[in-house]
C-alpha cells in the first residue's frame, strides 16, 4: 500500500526539493542531502535555489529533512535525484551517483525498491547502479530487491509548467515493480504519467529530449551565423518563417545550464562506446559551445571598427546565470563569454540581478557589481540574460550605462527593438 511506504528523496537541488515536498503532502518522507547547510536552511523553510517557496516547505507535513545517513534506515523506497555533470573533456562525471548508489546500498533491505530520476545514459542504472546496490547490501537485483527509472522533467525557474503538472514517464525492472512506481508517481503528478517499456526506454526518452532541443538551437545558432554575414537580421527571417503553422520557433543563444548542454554527451559517450561515431549530435554541440566565443568576436570587431580602445575599455555584462529569472548558475556558458573578454585585455564589470554572488564569487571568482554602480563607465555592453529586471530597463537607461560616442551593444536575447537602440547611439549586434 502507498500510504504505508516511506520515501527518501536522495539529493535536494532543483530536481529533489520539489519532489521531496510533494511526496510529503501525503507520504511519510526523508528529505536527505549531504549539505548541512543546506539541510539547516530547508528546516527554516529557506530555499536557496528559489524553486520552492517557504510555505510550501513548511505545509509538507509528512517531509523531515537530514543529512544524517542512519535516517535512511526505515526506507522502502529511494528515490536518486543527485547531479550527473560532465568532466573537462564531456565525459559523463557519474561519481554523484555512484556515491548515492554506494550509499543506499549499506541500508537496503528486502522488497526496497530504489528509483533514479538523475539523468544518465540508457543502460547506466542496470550496469552501473545495480553492480554497485548488490555488491553493498548483499541482496539479490530482481529478488531482493528491485529498481525504476523515472526522469526528471524540471526547468528551473519555470513558475508555470511546475512538477506535478508535466507527464512523469515511470519504469521499473520489472511488471510488478513498474506498476508500483507508477502508482507512486500518480499520487502527486496531476498531468497524469507515462509507462515506459523498460528502464533503459526512459533513460533513453529523458536524454534525446535535450539532444533534440540542443541540436535545434544549433540550427538557428548557425543559421544566425549565416545571416549576419548576409547582413540580414535573424529574428526577422525566423519572424517570416513563423507565418508557417508547422515551422519550429527556436532562437539562437547561448546553451549552458545542467541539461542541454550536458546530456548530448551522456548518449553520445554511450554512442561511441557500442562503436558508433554521432557525427550530427557532436556537430549541434561544436556549434553551440563555440557561441561564446563567436559572440565576443563581433563585439571586439565592432569596438575596434568604433575606434574603442580594447585594453583600456570597460565592457558591462548583463547576467551570468544560464537562463532568465533562476538563480542557477550551473555550467552556465556567460563564463566563456568573460573569459573570452578577458582574454583580449578588457575589463569585465558583472551584474546579475537574480545570482548569489557569495556563489559567484567562489564558484568563478567573480565580484558582482549592481547595475545602478555603472553609470557612464562602460564602453560596451552584452546583455546575457533576459532576467525579467533587464527587460523593463529603458533603451535611455542602457545609454546612461555607457560614456562615449559610438557604445556597442551586444542584445543576445533581443529583449530591446533594435531601432530603438540605435535612437539611442547603440551600435547594435544580436545573433
Amino acid at each position: 500500500m502507498i500510504d504505508e511506504q516511506k520515501v527518501a528523496i536522495i539529493g535536494l537541488g532543483y530536481v529533489g526539493l520539489p519532489l521531496a515536498v510533494e511526496f510529503g503532502n501525503s507520504i511519510e518522507t526523508i528529505g536527505f542531502d549531504i549539505s548541512e547547510s543546506r539541510i539547516e536552511d530547508l528546516k527554516k523553510g529557506i530555499d536557496q535555489t528559489l524553486e520552492v517557496n517557504s510555505e510550501d516547505i513548511q505545509k509538507s507535513r509528512h517531509l523531515n529533512f537530514t543529512y544524517n545517513l542512519d535516517d535512511l534506515k526505515d526506507v522502502n523506497v529511494y528515490i536518486v535525484t543527485v547531479p550527473t555533470p560532465i568532466d573537462e573533456v564531456n565525459r559523463p562525471n557519474l561519481n554523484p551517483i555512484i556515491n548515492a548508489s554506494k550509499m543506499i546500498g549499506k541500508y537496503l533491505k528486502v522488497d526496497d525498491i530504489v528509483i533514479y530520476e538523475s539523468t544518465v545514459y540508457p543502460g547506466c542504472t542496470e550496469e552501473v547502479c545495480v553492480p554497485i546496490l548488490e555488491s553493498y547490501s548483499q541482496l539479490i537485483f530482481n529478488k531482493d530487491f528491485f529498481c525504476g527509472y523515472s526522469p526528471e522533467r524540471i526547468n528551473p525557474g519555470d513558475k508555470v509548467n511546475t512538477l506535478t503538472k508535466i507527464v512523469k514517464i515511470t519504469s521499473g525492472s520489472t511488471p510488478e515493480t513498474s506498476k508500483k512506481i507508477d502508482d507512486l508517481y500518480k499520487t502527486i503528478i496531476t498531468a497524469g504519467t507515462f509507462k515506459a517499456s523498460s528502464i533503459k526506454v526512459a533513460e533513453a526518452a529523458k536524454v534525446i529530449e535535450n539532444t533534440q532541443r540542443d541540436l535545434n538551437i544549433a540550427l538557428v545558432n548557425e543559421l544566425s551565423v549565416i545571416f549576419n554575414r548576409l547582413e540580414v537580421d535573424t529574428l526577422d527571417v525566423l519572424d517570416a518563417a513563423a507565418s508557417k503553422w508547422n515551422f519550429l520557433p527556436f532562437k539562437p543563444g547561448l546553451v549552458g545550464g545542467h541539461c542541454i548542454g550536458v546530456d548530448p554527451y551522456y548518449l553520445t559517450h554511450k554512442a561511441e562506446q557500442v562503436g558508433y561515431n554521432p557525427e550530427v549530435i557532436l556537430a549541434g554541440r561544436r556549434i553551440n559551445d563555440n557561441m561564446a566565443l563567436y559572440v565576443v568576436n563581433k563585439l571586439i570587431q565592432k569596438m575596434v571598427l568604433n575606434r574603442i580602445d580594447i585594453h583600456s575599455s570597460n565592457v558591462g555584462v548583463l547576467g551570468i546565470t544560464f537562463k532568465e529569472n533562476c538563480p542557477d548558475i550551473r555550467n552556465t556558458k556567460i563564463i566563456d563569454v568573460i573569459a573570452e573578454l578577458k582574454k583580449w585585455g578588457t575589463n569585465v564589470i558583472v551584474s546579475d540581478e537574480w545570482a548569489d554572488p557569495v556563489d559567484v564569487e567562489q564558484t568563478y571568482g567573480i565580484k558582482l557589481t549592481k547595475i545602478d554602480e555603472v553609470r557612464h563607465k562602460l564602453d560596451s555592453i552584452i546583455v546575457a540574460v533576459g532576467h525579467e529586471e533587464y527587460r523593463n530597463l529603458s533603451c535611455e537607461y542602457l545609454r546612461d550605462m555607457c560614456k562615449g560616442l559610438s557604445p556597442v551593444i551586444a542584445d543576445i536575447k533581443s529583449i530591446y527593438k533594435k531601432e530603438s537602440l540605435i535612437e539611442e547611439g547603440f551600435d547594435v549586434f544580436r545573433l
